[in-house]
Protein backbone atom coordinates (compact mmCIF):
# COMPACT_ATOMS: atom_id res chain seq x y z
CA UNK A 1 0.00 0.00 0.00
CA UNK A 2 1.44 3.32 -0.67
CA UNK A 3 2.25 5.78 1.94
CA UNK A 4 -0.07 8.59 2.96
CA UNK A 5 1.41 11.55 4.43
CA UNK A 6 0.56 15.16 3.04
CA UNK A 7 -1.36 15.41 -0.42
CA UNK A 8 -1.86 18.58 -2.08
CA UNK A 9 -3.96 17.72 -5.81
CA UNK A 10 -6.45 18.79 -7.75
CA UNK A 11 -9.81 17.64 -6.33
CA UNK A 12 -12.43 16.48 -8.89
CA UNK A 13 -16.14 16.95 -7.52
CA UNK A 14 -19.11 14.67 -7.78
CA UNK A 15 -22.07 17.10 -7.02
CA UNK A 16 -24.83 14.07 -6.73
CA UNK A 17 -26.36 12.94 -3.06
CA UNK A 18 -26.26 9.01 -2.48
CA UNK A 19 -24.08 7.70 -5.22
CA UNK A 20 -23.49 4.40 -4.32
CA UNK A 21 -21.02 0.98 -5.08
CA UNK A 22 -22.88 0.06 -7.66
CA UNK A 23 -22.50 3.60 -9.97
CA UNK A 24 -18.64 3.84 -8.72
CA UNK A 25 -18.26 0.32 -10.13
CA UNK A 26 -21.14 -1.34 -12.12
CA UNK A 27 -21.77 -5.12 -11.14
CA UNK A 28 -20.50 -6.75 -14.47
CA UNK A 29 -16.82 -5.97 -13.23
CA UNK A 30 -17.24 -7.45 -10.01
CA UNK A 31 -15.73 -11.42 -11.35
CA UNK A 32 -12.66 -9.52 -12.71
CA UNK A 33 -9.21 -10.64 -10.94
CA UNK A 34 -7.76 -7.84 -8.50
CA UNK A 35 -4.45 -7.88 -11.09
CA UNK A 36 -6.82 -6.03 -12.94
CA UNK A 37 -6.70 -1.98 -13.31
CA UNK A 38 -10.42 -1.39 -11.78
CA UNK A 39 -9.63 2.25 -12.54
CA UNK A 40 -10.49 1.61 -15.90
CA UNK A 41 -14.21 0.69 -14.54
CA UNK A 42 -15.04 3.63 -12.42
CA UNK A 43 -18.29 5.27 -13.01
CA UNK A 44 -17.92 2.71 -16.47
CA UNK A 45 -21.66 3.76 -16.72
CA UNK A 46 -22.12 7.38 -16.72
CA UNK A 47 -18.15 7.96 -17.27
CA UNK A 48 -18.24 6.52 -20.92
CA UNK A 49 -20.94 6.34 -23.54
CA UNK A 50 -22.46 3.38 -25.06
CA UNK A 51 -19.96 2.89 -27.57
CA UNK A 52 -17.01 3.11 -25.03
CA UNK A 53 -15.81 6.65 -25.68
CA UNK A 54 -15.79 9.37 -22.43
CA UNK A 55 -18.46 11.58 -22.30
CA UNK A 56 -17.18 14.81 -21.92
CA UNK A 57 -19.71 16.62 -19.70
CA UNK A 58 -18.44 14.99 -17.28
CA UNK A 59 -15.44 16.01 -14.73
CA UNK A 60 -13.94 13.08 -15.22
CA UNK A 61 -13.47 13.34 -18.71
CA UNK A 62 -12.41 16.87 -18.31
CA UNK A 63 -8.77 17.28 -18.64
CA UNK A 64 -8.71 20.23 -16.25
CA UNK A 65 -9.42 17.02 -13.85
CA UNK A 66 -7.19 14.79 -15.27
CA UNK A 67 -4.17 15.16 -12.46
CA UNK A 68 -7.18 14.45 -9.72
CA UNK A 69 -6.25 12.49 -6.91
CA UNK A 70 -8.99 13.79 -4.32
CA UNK A 71 -12.96 13.14 -4.66
CA UNK A 72 -15.18 15.65 -3.27
CA UNK A 73 -18.60 14.20 -3.26
CA UNK A 74 -22.02 15.26 -1.87
CA UNK A 75 -23.43 13.11 1.63
CA UNK A 76 -23.72 9.25 1.82
CA UNK A 77 -20.86 8.46 -1.31
CA UNK A 78 -20.42 5.03 -1.30
CA UNK A 79 -23.86 3.74 0.20
CA UNK A 80 -25.31 0.37 -1.48
CA UNK A 81 -23.73 -2.97 -1.23
CA UNK A 82 -20.29 -3.87 0.60
CA UNK A 83 -18.10 -3.90 -2.50
CA UNK A 84 -14.36 -3.49 -1.64
CA UNK A 85 -13.94 -2.98 -5.78
CA UNK A 86 -15.38 0.27 -5.48
CA UNK A 87 -12.48 1.09 -3.23
CA UNK A 88 -10.26 -0.50 -5.72
CA UNK A 89 -11.42 1.64 -8.68
CA UNK A 90 -10.94 4.73 -7.29
CA UNK A 91 -7.37 3.65 -5.81
CA UNK A 92 -6.40 2.41 -9.47
CA UNK A 93 -7.85 5.52 -11.21
CA UNK A 94 -5.86 7.57 -8.80
CA UNK A 95 -7.60 8.67 -5.82
CA UNK A 96 -6.37 9.12 -2.22
CA UNK A 97 -8.66 10.73 -0.61
CA UNK A 98 -12.59 11.31 -0.67
CA UNK A 99 -14.07 14.59 0.64
CA UNK A 100 -17.92 14.33 1.99
CA UNK A 101 -20.29 15.18 4.79
CA UNK A 102 -20.89 11.23 5.07
CA UNK A 103 -20.07 7.74 3.62
CA UNK A 104 -22.06 4.05 3.46
CA UNK A 105 -19.87 2.69 6.70
CA UNK A 106 -18.45 0.12 4.93
CA UNK A 107 -17.12 2.04 1.71
CA UNK A 108 -15.13 4.00 4.52
CA UNK A 109 -14.00 1.15 6.50
CA UNK A 110 -13.12 -0.80 3.27
CA UNK A 111 -11.24 2.73 1.94
CA UNK A 112 -9.27 2.70 4.95
CA UNK A 113 -8.17 -0.86 4.46
CA UNK A 114 -6.94 -0.19 1.11
CA UNK A 115 -5.09 3.08 1.01
CA UNK A 116 -8.01 5.59 0.13
CA UNK A 117 -8.93 7.86 2.96
CA UNK A 118 -12.22 8.58 3.69
CA UNK A 119 -12.37 12.48 5.32
CA UNK A 120 -15.56 13.97 6.61
CA UNK A 121 -16.31 17.68 6.74
CA UNK A 122 -19.65 19.71 7.17
CA UNK A 123 -21.92 19.67 4.54
CA UNK A 124 -22.23 23.15 3.94
CA UNK A 125 -18.05 23.12 3.41
CA UNK A 126 -18.38 20.31 1.29
CA UNK A 127 -21.50 21.79 -0.86
CA UNK A 128 -19.22 24.96 -0.67
CA UNK A 129 -16.30 23.15 -2.04
CA UNK A 130 -18.38 21.53 -4.87
CA UNK A 131 -19.72 24.45 -6.42
CA UNK A 132 -15.92 26.36 -6.27
CA UNK A 133 -14.50 23.35 -7.68
CA UNK A 134 -17.16 23.17 -10.80
CA UNK A 135 -16.76 26.90 -10.76
CA UNK A 136 -12.56 26.62 -10.83
CA UNK A 137 -11.43 23.66 -12.64
CA UNK A 138 -8.29 22.34 -11.18
CA UNK A 139 -7.92 23.82 -8.20
CA UNK A 140 -5.95 21.96 -5.53
CA UNK A 141 -6.81 20.54 -2.31
CA UNK A 142 -4.54 19.93 0.22
CA UNK A 143 -4.79 16.64 2.70
CA UNK A 144 -2.24 16.28 5.65
CA UNK A 145 -2.84 12.98 7.26
CA UNK A 146 -0.32 13.50 10.13
CA UNK A 147 -1.86 17.12 11.23
CA UNK A 148 -5.64 15.77 9.93
CA UNK A 149 -6.36 18.68 8.38
CA UNK A 150 -7.99 19.84 4.90
CA UNK A 151 -7.05 23.01 3.49
CA UNK A 152 -9.53 24.25 0.38
CA UNK A 153 -8.28 26.41 -2.74
CA UNK A 154 -8.93 29.55 -0.47
CA UNK A 155 -7.02 28.85 2.06
CA UNK A 156 -9.08 27.87 5.09
CA UNK A 157 -8.37 24.89 6.73
CA UNK A 158 -11.15 22.27 8.06
CA UNK A 159 -9.82 19.61 10.90
CA UNK A 160 -10.82 16.03 10.46
CA UNK A 161 -11.03 12.69 12.52
CA UNK A 162 -9.50 9.47 11.91
CA UNK A 163 -9.00 5.73 13.76
CA UNK A 164 -5.65 6.03 15.04
CA UNK A 165 -4.79 2.48 13.64
CA UNK A 166 -5.90 3.23 10.29
CA UNK A 167 -3.43 6.78 10.05
CA UNK A 168 -0.76 4.76 11.22
CA UNK A 169 -1.34 1.86 8.67
CA UNK A 170 -1.94 4.66 5.83
CA UNK A 171 0.99 7.06 7.02
CA UNK A 172 3.44 3.98 7.17
CA UNK A 173 2.29 2.76 4.01
CA UNK A 174 1.37 -1.15 5.70
CA UNK A 175 -2.06 -2.70 5.55
CA UNK A 176 -3.09 -4.84 8.63
CA UNK A 177 -1.50 -7.79 7.30
CA UNK A 178 1.16 -5.69 7.22
CA UNK A 179 1.30 -4.29 10.39
CA UNK A 180 0.90 -7.91 11.90
CA UNK A 181 3.96 -9.39 10.15
CA UNK A 182 5.73 -6.62 11.38
CA UNK A 183 5.35 -7.59 14.96
CA UNK A 184 6.77 -11.01 14.05
CA UNK A 185 9.84 -10.74 16.03
CA UNK A 186 7.49 -10.35 19.69
CA UNK A 187 4.65 -12.72 18.30
CA UNK A 188 7.35 -15.11 18.27
CA UNK A 189 8.97 -14.00 21.65
CA UNK A 190 5.89 -14.59 23.40
CA UNK A 191 5.08 -18.04 21.63
CA UNK A 192 8.51 -18.80 23.31
CA UNK A 193 7.41 -17.28 26.91
CA UNK A 194 4.18 -18.87 26.50
CA UNK A 195 5.56 -22.07 26.11
CA UNK A 196 8.13 -22.16 28.72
Amino acid sequence: MERFDRLEAVALPIAQVNCDTDQIIPARYLQKPRSDNFGNYLFADSRLGRDGTPSPELPFNQPAYALAKIVVAERNFGCGSSREHAVWALYDYGMRAVIAPSFGDIFASNSLKNGLLPIVLPEDVVTGLIAGLLAYPGASVTVDLPAQTVTLPDGTGHAFTVDPFAKHCLVNGIDELGYTLGLAGEIAAFERSYGS
